[in-house]
């Protein structure tokens, strides 16, 4: 199985990089679903971004969820918020 996932990954790569090129909506959709997996690697949902998630753990008063919100606020105002719905 390694093999194949070591293949997909260099598959999204590729077409990620191709798409930053030729296609930005591409692109876009491509990062979130990398951004889906690394939230269910993280034993979240998998139909659910990072953001999203430490935004709702914010709103529940959890301490992970209001450091990575004011990290990623800092780079993108109100992210956190506005990932509410992806």
């Amino acid at each position: 199985m390694i093999p194949l996932f070591l293949a997909a990954d260099v598959l999204w790569w590729a077409r990620y990089l191709w798409s930053v090129v030729f296609s930005t909506y591409r692109a876009w959709k491509l990062a979130i679903s990398k951004d889906q997996n690394a939230n269910t690697a993280f034993n979240g949902s998998e139909d659910e971004t990072v953001s999203s998630r430490a935004a709702r753990a914010r709103d529940q008063g959890s301490r992970w969820g209001c450091i990575l919100c004011r990290l990623l606020d800092a780079i993108d105002p109100d992210h956190c918020n506005k990932s509410k719905g992806t």
